[in-house]
């Protein structure tokens, strides 16, 4: 049976997430499409008085001011406080990924300044599949194919549960303005692209594959905890490197184990899935492996030290 949007399950899933929310203040983050909009009056309702909206303008098109002001003139009418938020910095590198990072800065500062307890963010279970998917395609391990995840700091994601086509009836039936962004259907951005095949298979269960998510989000706190817990007892500062003392132990946890290592020696670095994984088969074996600056020496222990200066 579809899930119908409806304020009293967004209380509810919002609880779900953060536990007591009788007084905590709600940011909504907007863009004017159908998914945020319909966020924004369901959370109107279920917090009244306690909802802000901010939209990010991220200059990418020349509707976006627009845009925004539409958004701004909506919650005017509600006495919804809203705030437009606009990149300080040009586009760099890929831009959906300049566009992202941008995104969530912007709202952790607006949430910071504006005294709110949580950014909201219309994710839904569409979203969840097409990301499950995509990071499958990439080869992902449990952490990847958690996919969104329903809390991330101070960001949560209360409509996962939740298919875009109930959120687009919902937005129609209350005659909630919106937009419709190009680059949604754009096929050269891979998740439009998979988007328009999933559209049609009616087989696929959005749901299930939700519930999946959330299992291996738990699974992969589960195992993260386990591996803190073996770091707190095996990993050691060993001069200006690490030492892992024990190495008797499944594969996911040395990679994790590892992944702690580096963490602690080159916070920025961060090695790709194939770099990992021909170090651990290379330290499993007793030998050394180059990790950006770093090698990790294989063994009864292992050891991970900068790597000698070039001369």
């Amino acid at each position: 049976m579809a899930v119908v949007p409806d304020s009293a399950g967004l209380l509810a899933a919002t609880r779900a997430i953060v536990g007591d929310v009788t007084e905590a203040r709600f940011g909504v983050a907007v863009s004017g499409g159908p998914d945020s909009m319909a966020l924004l009056d369901l959370a109107a309702g279920a917090f009244p008085g306690r909802t802000a909206a901010a939209t990010v303008d991220h200059g990418l098109r020349p509707e976006s001011a627009s845009e925004a002001a539409m958004v701004g003139r909506w919650c005017g009418e509600r006495s919804i406080p809203h705030t437009i938020l606009h990149p300080a910095t040009a586009v760099t590198g890929n831009v959906q990924n300049w566009a992202r990072a941008q995104r969530y800065a912007l709202l952790e500062d607006w949430r910071a300044s504006s005294g709110i307890d949580w950014i909201m963010t219309a994710h839904h279970a569409d979203d969840q599949l097409e990301t499950m998917l995509m990071r499958l395609n990439r080869g992902a391990g449990v952490g990847g194919l958690a996919g969104v995840r329903a809390r991330s700091g101070q960001v949560i994601r209360p409509l996962l549960g939740m298919r875009k086509a109930a959120l687009l009836d919902y937005g129609r039936t209350h005659n909630l303005p919106f937009v419709s962004d190009p680059s949604n259907d754009d096929p050269r951005f891979d998740r439009a692209a998979l988007r328009s095949v999933l559209e049609p298979v009616a087989w696929l269960d959005r749901a299930a594959a939700g519930r999946s998510a959330a299992a291996l989000g738990e699974a992969d706190a589960a195992l993260q905890w386990t591996a803190e817990e073996l770091a707190a007892r095996h990993v050691s500062a060993d001069g200006d490197g690490w030492v892992l003392d024990r190495t008797d132990l499944p594969r996911e946890l040395l990679r994790r184990l590892l992944l702690l290592m580096l963490v602690r020696g080159a916070p920025l670095l961060v090695p790709r899935g194939e770099s990992i994984d021909r170090a651990l088969a290379m330290a499993g074996a007793g030998k050394k492996c180059s990790l950006g600056d770093w090698v990790l020496e294989g063994g009864v222990r292992w050891s991970l030290r900068p790597a000698p200066r070039r001369r």
